[in-house]
C-alpha cells in the first residue's frame, strides 16, 4: 500500500545541496556524474520535483562568492542539458506540469544565502533570468543583507539591502526563503511580505530547541501568508539526543507543524548532509556542521533520497490518510510552485 501510494504521490523535496556534489567533479563530468551517482537516488526516492539549492562555501568567500555562483547555476543547466530524458530545469508552473507529466523530474534552481549578491540587488534579475525561482538571503552568521539564525542574540532586522531584496524578489517571481534566517529577521519579512513565503529546510522548535528551527508563531505566520515550511530531515535539528535520530521523530516534526499550521502549508526539505558529503571533497564541506553537530548522522535508512519511500511508510503507520500524505509529500510544493514561480 505504501509503495503504491509513494508511486502515486507528487514527491517533491526542496533542499538537496548535490549541486555541491557534482561541481567538485571537472565540468566534463558534470552531467554524467549526475547521471552515475544521483539521478538513480532520485529515481529510488519516487522524486519529482527537486530544488537545487546553490550553497557557497567559505573557500569562495567574499572575492570568489559570485564567480561560484554562476559555475553551479551553470552547473545546474549543464547536468539539465546532459539528461534531457530524465530531468528539465524549470522556470515556472507550467513547465513543471509539462516535465511532470512527460515523466521526468522539475528541478527548480534556489540560492541559499546568496553571498554572491553581497548588496548589489540589481544583479537578483539577471540571476532570474539564469533561471533562480527561490532564494534566502542568510545562512548561520551575518551576510551584509541579513541575519542567519546562529546571530538570533542580536535581535537584528534586515539591512537596507536586504528589504530591497524582499521587494526585488516577490517583484520578479523569486519565493523567499526564510530557513536559516534570525527570529527578529523572519518577523521583519513576515511584517513586509506581498506573497507567499516558503521555509525550504526548517523544522519545529517547540519540540527541538535549536535556532535552526522555527518557533509555533512563525509556522504559523509563514501559512498566514499561504506559505510553507517543509521540514529538515537532520537529525540534530530534530532530537538532542542521538537514541531519538528515528523515523518517528520526523513524523513528529511534520505532524506538529501541520497541526500547528495546516495540513496544507507542510512539505519535505531533506537536507541530506552526509550523501552531499561523501561525494564531495574537502576541504570544502569540513564544517558544514557548525556548533558540533555530528554531519555524518542520518535517519536509520533515510542517508539521500532513495530512502524517501520510508517516510510515506512512517506517515501511514501514523495514520494519516493518503489525501494528507499526498500534500505532506509533494502536493503543498507542487501548488505553491505552480501559483508563485514566474
Amino acid at each position: 500500500m505504501s509503495a503504491d501510494l509513494h508511486h502515486r504521490a507528487v514527491v517533491a523535496d526542496t533542499h538537496n545541496d548535490l549541486l555541491m556534489a557534482v561541481t567538485a567533479r571537472p565540468p566534463h563530468r558534470w552531467a554524467s556524474f549526475f547521471r552515475e551517482r544521483w539521478l538513480p537516488q532520485l529515481h529510488d526516492g519516487g522524486v519529482n520535483i527537486q530544488v537545487l539549492p546553490v550553497f557557497i562555501d567559505d573557500r569562495h568567500r567574499p572575492e570568489g562568492a559570485l564567480r561560484e555562483t554562476l559555475r553551479m547555476i551553470e552547473c545546474a543547466h549543464t547536468l539539465a542539458e546532459g539528461n534531457p530524458d530524465h530531468v528539465h530545469l524549470c522556470l515556472d508552473g507550467p513547465q513543471i506540469d509539462h516535465t511532470l507529466a512527460e515523466g521526468k523530474i522539475a528541478l527548480v534552481l534556489a540560492l541559499e544565502s546568496a553571498p554572491g549578491l553581497d548588496t548589489n540587488v540589481e544583479l537578483l534579475p539577471t540571476l532570474h533570468r539564469l533561471g533562480v525561482r527561490i532564494a534566502s538571503i542568510a545562512h548561520w552568521g551575518r551576510t551584509p543583507l541579513a541575519d542567519g539564525s546562529g546571530e538570533d542574540a542580536t535581535a537584528s532586522r534586515l539591512t537596507t539591502a536586504g528589504v530591497e531584496t524582499l521587494h526585488q524578489m516577490q517583484r520578479l517571481g523569486i519565493l523567499f526563503d526564510v530557513s536559516h534566517l534570525s527570529a527578529t529577521g523572519v518577523d521583519h519579512v513576515l511584517e513586509l511580505t506581498t506573497r507567499p513565503l516558503i521555509a525550504t529546510h526548517s523544522s519545529a522548535r517547540a519540540l527541538r530547541d535549536h535556532h535552526r528551527n522555527l518557533p509555533d508563531d512563525h509556522l504559523r505566520a509563514i501559512a498566514a501568508t499561504g506559505g510553507l515550511i517543509c521540514v529538515n530531515f537532520f537529525p540534530p535539528f530534530l532530537a538532542e539526543h542521538p537514541d531519538d535520530y528515528t523515523l518517528d521523530r520526523l513524523v513528529d516534526h511534520i505532524t506538529h507543524i501541520a497541526g500547528v499550521a495546516g495540513i496544507d502549508h507542510v512539505g519535505l526539505g531533506p537536507d541530506f548532509v552526509r550523501e552531499v558529503l561523501h561525494d564531495t571533497t574537502p576541504p570544502c564541506c569540513e564544517d558544514a556542521a557548525p556548533e558540533g553537530l555530528d554531519a555524518t548522522a542520518t535517519l536509520p535508512g533515510l542517508a539521500g533520497p532513495a530512502g524517501l519511500p520510508l517516510v510515506t511508510e512512517a506517515l501511514l503507520r501514523r495514520g494519516l490518510s493518503e489525501d494528507d500524505i499526498l500534500k505532506i509529500l509533494g502536493g503543498n510544493v507542487h501548488r505553491l510552485l505552480q501559483k508563485e514561480l514566474r
